[in-house]
């Protein structure tokens, strides 16, 4: 199971530090990622991470958005900075096999974070 936290409102320019914590499996065994989804939008991918620490980012994360992992603590974090209103979207945790060609197949609930103009 996926529990994500941290949403909430927020001003353009601002930071909010989302986190995720997993439970059941082996924490290490997975590719853990963000994806988000603005209203009337398709689910989109924001950035992922395997458990040596390795990062991918969407286009729109990189430069303002980090993705971090603790193993010993199952949990996946992803720092924030210079918010803008287009970042407005319910937020998703999702964690895959680190296996060749695996999907995402494990979902939290979602943390809406909403950015102000």
């Amino acid at each position: 199971q996926l529990q994500a936290s941290g949403g909430g409102l927020v001003q353009a320019g601002g930071s909010l530090r989302l986190s995720c914590a997993a439970s059941g499996g082996t924490f290490s065994s997975y590719v853990m990622g963000w994806y988000r989804q603005a209203p009337g939008k398709p689910r989109a991918f924001v950035a992922d991470i395997n458990w040596r620490g390795s990062t991918y980012y969407a286009d729109s994360a990189k430069g303002r958005f980090t993705i971090s992992r603790d193993n010993a603590q199952k949990t996946v974090q992803l720092e924030m900075n210079g918010l803008k209103p287009e970042d407005t979207a319910v937020y998703f945790c999702a964690a895959k096999r680190d296996t060749p060609a695996s999907l995402y197949d494990y979902w939290g609930q979602g943390t809406l974070v909403t950015v102000s103009s």
